[in-house]
């Protein structure tokens, strides 16, 4: 492939690594930009070092464009200052040659509210993503393609062409060095597992690398290897993913006791010492697949105490960068997941998927702040890695990371926590810390420290905050920030523990005063005429006034979760004004606060509230006045100088939800294609005699959807024969997927079903006849099934994504001799040239209703019999239902909503979907679950207008079924200041040229 001049230009100038024969890359990254740089401690922007702290978004998981601020938003109050996102080459280029970037597709929307809300982004285009996301992000007519995949095949390298340009020049254009937010690109994902004879492939990582230089990236090029396994290290900056408590949500208070890793100092040492310590994906999280716990369990196991574990435990090992897979997870409308997950893609996240924060949000941010003011442990080398059983406290029940400037050379940073992971014992002890004036027994002032069950602490040396040194605290600290030549310091511990605080004296005797005000007692004594030492038990929240220059804020966890620290916008920056870290204020109070400005001696508050809060304001002396969302707040000053405000309540306007129950429902048959008139002459004739996959076929001709252009949802086959006068039954072995299912019928006789589980991804079923046939008749077996997504392609150059879906074998029980003379299938509407571009390539499956576009609005039922989900059918099939409704939800509140449905035992086996305004975004299965509530989005639904609402009920089994209840359900009541929503295209229906 011939270079452009410009990349030419690059390979000429730089040093180059020499790798596969012709093959050259850039790797000194000075000569391409000089805004994000990094060595071996920290990447740094304009020369500034940065710890950051990211969390993984998908835009594609989240198609309402609008809501992308508000996440961000949250992400960037919780403390963070990055996003990672990965794009999904299959909804992006789902026919091969035909690109797009509209609609919910269009990334540039993503970027720019990223910006907007000050997020740096690392991009993660692939060309592989795994994500959970069907065929790992690949494109189904990939399956079909006979190149070995993943590897520096022709073939393949042609067919990513096209996407990985256009996305790695939208990278190009919006990267930071060119005013843009993007400051990584990362190549590949996890290329780590290798198919044998294969290995990891150079070339192919080659290729990847020269094919974004040569579209105009210039910021450093990452991967992520799946562990510490140093593949793919020829990128700038290489790294690894880790998932400490693995997927099982099932018991979601059990770690293994060695569960927290200690190598990855020592595997960075031999890997990449050069670069910084970098986790691309650390476990925010975790997925649940069909028949799992559900996302609740999840958060759970991922929970506070998990994260004070092991994201502490990664800066105790000198990481410099961790990102949250996930921080939000989204939704998997339509067919973007793979078989192992639901619609959900909650992930047990920190922002759960209807927007809404877990505790574990609140936690979170306790840890984020105390890296963003602690330049020191940018680098701090890990001193005592492997040998921390029982370090500084000689209790071997626990252990004690030492990390040391390594620069400065004197702030210490002890992270301590249980030897067992797994233990839930509460342990009294001792520490020996050494400072810079000695090694002293904490606490001095007599007691002990407590570590209780499943926590980690960060205790600290020499600690600078501002103007003040903190000889040592067990405290731990959430912030710092001087306000008029004071230094405020917020520390914090869980409720009722007893820590020690040292303050190093200047060169000057200590006679300052000591004002105490709040709940907890302060002890305090002189420290061998150097320090101050304060002992105190963290109990709500105390204030401690120390002389006119220190100003220690004493919390309890839960206390704690409620201070906030923002900066208001920087103009001088230009456009990047919501990037700055100058000019901190500290608030306490408010379920989310969203960003702050300041306006002469005025603060502007905004923010979201779900019940009834007051703030204190710590900032600058200046800060005369407060508003709230625009409203003047009445304010008085404590007794210790910072600003209290007058309580704000919440507008949480009531608002009528309808009965979903009680709506008037229209119902036609989706399954009309076992009547004896109906006709298949539109369907697609499968008649291929050759296939690339690997699997081995049973059959005359091929039966895998996807080699025919269908790649979701439900697919129906229908097999013509004549009869011998023998057959006494079929047999037939479909593929679909994990928890996926299928329906026969001979005729318009209903034969049986596979009704599916949460482990079986085929399966083999016979079904007899109930009559003998006669001889010469002509027959139509139809099948319809359930296409649950793509098996990821985890393992390079497996091609594993290739897996069938389809049938692979079949016979006509007692007939050896019955030939079926055609078979036909069809799935979605056009296959790869799919009908409605507005929701995209994955939104609908090949039920007649999806065909025909009932599920669309305007759809003119008006000629359809009336029925409810809840009624259903009392016999197999398929059956369609639709109604509408308004919503009036008034502007300023955030109230998320949901769809509601429970497990039915009556009549268990159905599968239903749930269309709103066009959009599915639900797949209930009654029998496998778990999930039974479906979030849907403002901007999916019209909150101030008419709804479209439409069901798909499918009956597994000769009683028919139906949902056992159906209800609209509010899962908040959030007063908000979020931007306005704007609803996502509602495109209706409009007749359907060729359908059938």
């Amino acid at each position: 492939m011939l270079l452009p001049l410009f990349a030419i230009a690059l390979l000429f100038c730089a040093t180059v690594i020499t790798g596969a024969p012709g093959r050259l890359r850039v790797r000194d990254d000075e000569l391409l930009q000089d805004v994000i740089t990094w060595d071996e401690y920290s990447f740094m922007i304009n020369g500034t070092r940065l710890y950051v702290f990211s969390g993984e978004v998908h835009p594609y998981r989240m198609p309402v464009q609008s809501l992308h601020l508000d996440i961000f938003q949250k992400i960037k109050s919780a403390g963070l200052n990055a996003v990672s996102f990965y794009t999904f080459w299959g909804i992006h280029e789902p026919k091969k040659g035909e690109i797009s970037f509209e609609g919910f597709r269009d990334v540039q929307v993503f970027i720019d509210a990223a910006k907007e809300a000050g997020l740096y982004l690392i991009a993660r285009p692939g060309p592989y993503i795994n994500a959970e996301t069907t065929a790992g992000g690949f494109p189904g007519w990939g399956t079909y393609d006979p190149a070995l995949w993943r590897t520096s095949n022709t073939s393949y390298v042609e067919s990513y062409q096209l996407y990985f340009d256009s996305l790695t020049t939208i990278v190009a254009e919006n990267e930071v060095a060119k005013g843009g937010p993007i400051i990584l690109i990362q190549s590949e994902n996890e290329y780590s597992g290798f198919e044998a004879p294969y290995h990891e492939d150079k070339v192919y990582e080659h290729d990847l690398i020269n094919t974004i230089r040569a579209n105009g990236v210039t910021i450093p090029i990452t991967t992520n290897d799946a562990s510490q396994g140093g593949i793919y290290t020829i990128v700038d900056v290489w790294g690894f993913d880790s998932y400490p408590v693995d997927f099982d949500c099932s018991t979601p208070y059990t770690w293994a006791s060695d569960a927290v890793p200690e190598t990855f100092f020592e595997g960075h040492l031999s890997i990449n010492p050069q670069e910084p310590n970098v986790i691309y994906e650390h476990q925010g999280g975790a997925f649940d697949g069909w028949g799992g716990s559900g996302y609740n369990s999840c958060s759970i196991l991922t929970g506070p105490d998990f994260q004070r574990v092991f994201y502490k435990n990664a800066v105790a090992m000198a990481i410099t960068y961790q990102n949250l897979y996930m921080i939000y997870g989204g939704t998997n409308w339509g067919g973007i997941a793979h078989p192992g997950v639901y619609t959900s893609y909650d992930y047990g996240a920190a922002i759960a998927e209807d927007r809404t924060l877990r505790e574990k949000y609140y936690d979170l941010k306790l840890q984020t702040n105390f890296y963003k003011v602690s330049p020191a442990l940018l680098t701090s080398r890990p001193d005592n890695y492997g040998e921390t059983a029982g370090a500084f406290t000689n209790n071997t029940a626990l252990e004690t990371s030492q990390s040391i400037d390594a620069v400065g050379n004197l702030t210490g940073f002890y992270t301590i926590r249980q030897a067992n992971a797994s233990s839930f014992e509460a342990i009294n002890y001792t520490i020996s810390l050494p400072t810079s004036l000695g090694t002293f027994d904490i606490p001095v002032l007599g007691g002990s420290l407590t570590l209780s069950g499943k926590d980690s602490k960060i205790h600290v040396t020499d600690y600078e905050a501002g103007s003040t040194t903190l000889l040592y605290s067990t405290a731990e600290i959430m912030t710092w920030a001087t306000f008029d030549e004071r230094d405020v310091i917020v520390l914090y511990g869980n409720a009722g523990e007893l820590h020690e605080t040292a303050i190093l004296f200047d060169s000057t005797p200590f006679n300052a005063t000591l004002t105490t005000t709040g709940t907890s007692d302060v002890t305090s004594d002189i420290l061998d005429d150097v320090a101050l030492v304060l002992q105190y038990t963290t109990d709500g929240q105390t204030v401690v006034e120390v002389g006119s220059g220190i100003l220690l804020y004493i919390l309890d966890r839960t206390m704690a979760y409620e201070f906030w620290v923002l900066h208001p916008p920087a103009p001088e920056k230009g456009s990047y004004a919501n990037y700055s870290t100058d000019n901190p204020v500290i608030i306490k109070g408010g379920y989310f606060l969203r960003s702050i400005s300041i306006d002469g001696g005025t603060l502007n508050i905004l923010g979201d509230l779900n019940a009834t809060a007051d703030f204190e304001i710590i900032g600058p002396s200046n800060i005369t006045e407060v508003t709230f969302n625009g409203a003047s707040l009445d304010t008085q000053s404590t007794s210790y100088g910072t600003l209290q405000t007058g309580s704000v309540e919440p507008d949480l306007p009531d608002i009528n939800l309808p009965d979903l129950s009680a709506l008037t429902w229209k119902t036609a048959n989706s399954l009309p294609e076992i009547l004896s008139n109906y006709s298949d002459d539109l369907w697609t004739v499968a008649n291929h005699t050759k296939t690339v996959n690997k699997q081995r076929l049973y059959t005359p001709v091929v039966l895998i959807s996807g080699d025919y252009g269908y790649h979701t949802g439900n697919h129906l086959w229908r097999a013509h024969f004549n009869a011998t006068g023998t057959e006494t039954g079929f047999a037939v072995d479909v593929w679909g997927g994990d928890a996926f299912g299928f329906s026969v019928w001979l005729d318009d006789t209903f034969l049986g079903s596979w009704e599916g589980d949460a482990v079986h991804s085929s399966y083999v079923a016979s079904f007899s006849f109930p009559d003998t046939l006669d001889e010469g008749s002509e027959h139509i077996i139809t099948i319809l099934q359930d296409h649950m997504g793509y098996e990821e392609d985890g393992t390079a150059a497996s091609d594993d994504f290739k897996t069938v879906r389809g049938i692979t074998s079949y016979n006509f029980t007692g007939s050896a001799d019955t030939e079926v003379s055609v078979w036909k299938l069809t799935g979605n509407l056009g296959g790869e040239s799919y009908i409605d571009t507005t929701r995209g390539p994955l939104n609908e499956g090949g039920l007649y209703g999806e065909r025909q576009g009932w599920h669309l609005p305007g759809f003119d039922d008006s000629d359809w019999d009336n029925g409810s989900p809840l009624d259903g059918i009392d016999a197999p099939g398929v059956s369609f239902y639709r109604t509408t409704f308004d919503l009036d939800v008034p502007s300023g509140v955030d109230y998320p909503l949901a769809i509601v449905v429970s497990n039915s035992t009556d009549n268990p086996y159905y599968r239903s979907q749930f269309y709103v305004n066009g959009y599915q975004f639900g797949k209930y299965i009654n029998s496998i679950g778990p999930q039974t509530s479906f979030p849907v989005p403002q901007g999916i639904l019209d909150y101030g207008g008419t709804n479209t609402l439409a069901i798909s009920l499918w009956a597994h089994g000769a009683e028919g079924a139906s949902l056992n209840s159906l209800a609209l359900e509010l899962r908040a009541t959030v007063a908000s200041s979020m931007a306005e929503v704007e609803n996502q295209p509602f495109t209706p229906w409009s007749p359907r040229p060729g359908a059938y």
